[in-house]
């Protein structure tokens, strides 16, 4: 399985939170030969790659399969489109961006409408998601009947392959955290396990995680790793604020995780010469492992987050070794704490 052809695919496919089904369907495939996969009510994709013991330990790894877009909420009578924000889309990057509408019978392009300059009045300002129109190519009456209120919109853009082992596209962010996931159960291989294993690409992470919630409920785990995306630093971020491209996964220490699973993941990463960083949260830390942590009794519960840069945009960029070391790193903890000899 080829890393990088593995990103620029699964990041391409469309899959906005709420209509995951088009990522969903391409994410079955991809676990099938690892074992049982269903979809949850909510649109989670959950594999069931072995069933744990009655009473034993069962660990659930999750990463999200949803992203950001918008959603169409009127039209009005020159058809044009408004649109509302579908998760926390960078609303900077909207004014002239070419952008698809996704129907129930096709995916037609669009874009965003901006003021030339020679028309504005030189103030510059960042449009809400809501103040935007979109331009279809449609009198209001054709618009009417080609699109619906409740119709997706994202961003086009090309995953692309960059120098030095980069690659950057669109939803990244998580998609770089499933790859992580099939990169880890690649490196388990056949490895014997003590424990219950289970891999969600949940749904909904963007609009508050409502899929990886139920899903932990459903698969109730004693263990999970959650795998996100974090800040990597750019010259115009805070180095205090980011981790760094090419310089492992990052390890999550907050007050909801495990201190014990995260000690112990970068005590394993630190044996097996995994390249890793630390990344200190002061209580909630923005991802899924917020909502597995308190599925029913409680799940002890790790966090690692790949560095990524240009989050929430069509852009984001992530190193590929990261997404390996990181799969890598979750295979390692695994066989250290759960391998049969």
């Amino acid at each position: 399985m080829d890393t990088k052809q593995l990103l620029l695919q699964f990041s391409a496919v469309c899959g906005v939170a709420g209509r995951e089904t088009e990522a969903a369907d391409y994410a079955k495939k991809l676990l099938e030969p690892y074992g049982a996969v269903t979809v949850s009510p909510l649109g989670s994709v959950i594999c069931a790659v072995r069933e744990p013991a009655l009473g034993g330990d069962h660990i659930l790894l999750d990463a999200h399969i949803d992203e950001i877009g918008m959603v169409v909420t009127f039209i009005t009578d020159d058809g044009f489109l408004r649109v509302g924000p579908c998760g926390g889309i960078d609303r900077r990057l909207l004014a002239a961006s070419p952008v698809t509408v996704h129907t129930a019978e096709d995916a037609i392009n669009g874009v965003v409408c901006s003021v030339p300059p020679h028309l504005s009045d030189g103030e510059k300002k960042n449009q809400k998601v809501e103040d935007i129109y979109i331009d279809i190519g449609l009198s209001g009456e054709e618009a009417e009947a080609a699109v619906l209120p409740g119709d997706i919109v994202t961003l086009q853009s090309a995953s692309r392959a960059l120098l030095n082992g980069l690659v950057s596209g669109k939803a990244i962010d998580d998609r770089a955290g499933c790859v992580a996931h099939l990169k880890a159960l690649e490196y388990l291989g056949d490895t014997k396990l003590s424990c219950g294993l289970t891999v969600v690409f949940s749904s909904m992470e963007e609009v508050g995680g409502q899929g990886a919630k139920t899903a932990a409920y459903t698969a109730a785990p004693t263990h999970a790793i959650a795998v996100d995306v974090s800040f990597a630093f750019t010259p115009d971020s805070r180095k205090d604020k980011c981790g760094a491209l090419k310089q492992g996964p990052m390890i999550g220490f907050a007050p909801i995780l495990d201190r014990e699973l995260s000690d112990k993941l970068a005590e394993v990463a630190k044996a097996q010469d995994i390249p890793c960083q630390r990344e200190v949260m002061g209580g909630r830390t923005g991802t899924n492992a917020d909502s597995i942590v308190t599925a029913q009794g409680g799940v002890v519960t790790g966090l690692i987050s790949i560095p990524q840069k240009y989050m929430h945009t069509p852009i984001e960029t992530v190193a590929v070794q990261d997404v390996e070391d990181t799969g890598k790193l979750i295979a390692a903890y695994i066989k250290d704490k759960w391998g049969i000899a």
